[in-house]
């Protein structure tokens, strides 16, 4: 048997992606499903995965109504988990929130009707969020002014390259009637990001998973934690249902994204369940080794220049900053 690295290392940043958590004041989201609920057990299952992310990201209707006890119900679902495994929290705005009461109630800034848009940097990782919402309508639009700003964000490169975080996915539609509801004039976004660092686009607003491209840039669309859109139905119709919540988990490396579906639990298990222990005694036992992300490698390494002859030093999960428009 011959000793080997794996093909790819660990990579160097990892999100997790969630969206359309639709929660409300009271009661439960159009007298059918517990957003809350629904929400809750993602996270649990997010706190006893042992996962320790850089970030969770929602990309928008984070609640349903715009209510201001909604967003601190929410908050109060996802900080402390967010506060246990280490993780930044990036919000972004969906069709069915409040512009006024997201900055009052997750960013502790002053209320206005103006577009959410923001910079986080992640150890170099750039996520940009970009408010696709136009009150009181549920379709998207992006103004000439958003553009501006963003051209001006992406003329200087990330280290890592950026994230861009947005509602309304720039992505032809499956269900007929989600293109009442789609992003207008894609194509003047696509001027302004494509040749950029963007090296994915995260969106929700569909309830349902999938992904495309757009001006060359991989577009990744996480099914919601509230209902889901059923695809088997027939074909021109449409029907969510209570069933198939997911999250996405978003593993950055240095030449490529992946992204995958992570399914809210339930499902009876299927074969041989092999614990973490288990997992790397095999690896040992086929001498194969999974290598240290490039991340870690280059953070170790400016370490040591900055204190020669010093021990390495220990990595901390990093956290993020935001700056608004």
């Amino acid at each position: 048997m011959t000793a080997r690295t794996a093909e790819h290392p660990r990579p160097d940043f990892t999100l997790l992606h969630l969206s359309d958590t639709h929660i409300v004041a009271e009661g439960v989201l159009y007298d059918d499903v517990d957003s809350g609920l629904r929400l809750r057990e993602i996270l649990d299952d997010i706190g006893s995965s042992g996962i320790r992310p850089d970030a969770l990201v929602f990309s928008g209707d984070l609640v349903d109504r715009g209510e201001a006890t909604a967003y601190g119900a929410l908050r109060v679902l996802v900080e402390p988990i967010a506060a246990e495994i280490g993780a930044t929290v990036v919000w972004a705005m969906g069709n069915h929130d409040d512009r006024a009461q997201f900055r009052s109630h997750l960013l502790d800034t002053e209320p206005s009707s103006a577009p959410v848009d923001l910079v986080h940097d992640i150890d170099g990782l750039r996520i940009i969020v970009l408010d696709t919402t136009v009150p009181g309508y549920h379709h998207g639009e992006i103004t000439d002014a958003q553009l501006d700003w963003l051209a001006g964000v992406l003329e200087v490169p990330s280290t890592y390259g950026s994230i861009l975080v947005m509602h309304h996915p720039p992505i032809p539609a499956v269900l007929d009637l989600s293109v009442l509801v789609e992003l207008f004039d894609q194509h003047r976004l696509a001027e302004v990001v494509r040749g950029s660092d963007i090296r994915t686009i995260l969106s929700g607003h569909l309830h349902h998973s999938t992904s495309a491209t757009f001006a060359g840039i991989p577009v990744s669309v996480v099914s919601a934690t509230s209902y889901t859109q059923d695809l088997a139905i027939s074909v021109g119709a449409i029907r969510g249902r209570d069933g198939a919540q997911s999250h996405n988990l978003v593993s950055v490396y240095p030449d490529t994204v992946v992204h995958s579906v992570v399914p809210m639990r339930g499902q009876s298990a299927v074969g041989e369940a092999v614990s973490a222990v288990d997992v790397r005694a095999r690896l040992i036992a086929h001498q194969v080794t999974i290598g240290e992300s490039a991340r870690n490698r280059r953070r170790v390494a400016e370490r040591a220049i900055q204190r020669p002859g010093a021990a390495e030093p220990v990595i901390d999960v990093s956290h993020s900053h935001a700056i608004g428009k």
